[in-house]
């Protein structure tokens, strides 16, 4: 399958030294991100609750922040990047998720993950068990998930998580892609294999990479899956391009990625304050990437 290449605006949620302590998102939202979405397929938040180089450096809660965005920019699509499966309940995030979904008219993935910060979720009284527990519960949460997105009634029992009766209405006509961010070749790669409509992970070396990805694929075959149905997506980090070698530069590096497997760039170009940079992306890296 020949997923289409993508490119996602990554907008950060916290608020730094470099930003005025303010969240680099709320300004975004009001400078940057109307040119973006003009541009990117996609709008991605992180999802953590406080900073980390100071815990008073503000973080703005992941899910509130994507449906302002969702109410903002109706023509990109929207994901998270990715959700921590212990922040909210299997059945909560479903219906939330449902609801995003409604309201977007079909816009929104259900971005994933096992979660990794124990120290936030211990300062929020969440459990942080060891990461075969945190994955048995993202795949029962993924489980619940899809059958509250279908079932007028859905039923589920599992090791970790239950629902009896969980009615999740309206149910979404498109129901939510769910995207596993996931890098582990013990656990999350073939949880990614086995359940995840797009895969996102960081690139790394190409063998380490085409390692990762035939771990994905051959649990993705094992469960009967067809794996190519599988999109990649993975993630930059750095600043947009402000000349024409730099731009060349990031078509090198995008380019390989694209031969790796990769059909959806998720951008983090930091706190950019000036949109020109934007327009020089897209005529320069976007378009002619686009048009290969």
């Amino acid at each position: 399958m020949d997923h289409p290449l993508k490119f996602g605006w990554l907008s950060p949620c916290i608020g730094n030294q470099w930003s005025d302590h303010r969240p680099i998102v709320v300004d975004q939202c009001r400078d940057i991100l109307p040119t973006a979405t003009q541009y990117f397929d996609s709008v991605w938040i992180a999802d953590h609750f406080y900073g980390f180089d100071k815990k008073t450096d503000p973080f703005v809660e992941a899910w509130t922040t994507l449906t302002w965005i969702a109410a903002k920019f109706e023509n990109v699509e929207l994901c998270h990047h990715v959700l921590g499966v212990g922040y909210r309940p299997p059945a909560l995030t479903a219906k939330m998720a449902a609801t995003l979904q409604v309201f977007s008219a079909g816009r929104f993935t259900l971005g994933i993950g096992a979660g990794w910060r124990g120290d936030e979720y211990e300062a929020y009284g969440y459990d942080f068990p060891r990461p075969a527990v945190r994955f048995a519960q993202l795949e029962e949460t993924i489980q619940i998930c899809r059958k509250m997105w279908t079932e007028d009634d859905p039923v589920f029992e599992g090791s970790h998580f239950r629902i009896d009766g969980a009615a999740a209405p309206p149910l979404p006509a498109v129901v939510p892609p769910v995207c596993i961010g996931a890098f582990g070749e013990q656990l999350g790669l073939p949880l990614a294999g086995r359940q995840a409509d797009m895969w996102h992970c960081f690139v790394g070396s190409d063998d380490d990479w085409n390692r990762k990805k035939g771990i994905v694929h051959a649990a993705a075959e094992g469960a009967g899956r067809d794996p190519a149905a599988i999109a990649i997506a993975t993630t930059n980090e750095r600043p947009l391009p402000e000349s024409d070698s730099d731009s060349a530069e990031w078509v090198d590096v995008l380019r390989r990625q694209r031969e790796l497997g990769v059909s959806h760039f998720v951008m983090d170009f930091g706190n950019p304050k000036d949109t020109e940079p934007i327009l020089r992306f897209n005529e320069q890296v976007m378009t002619p990437l686009r048009n290969e």
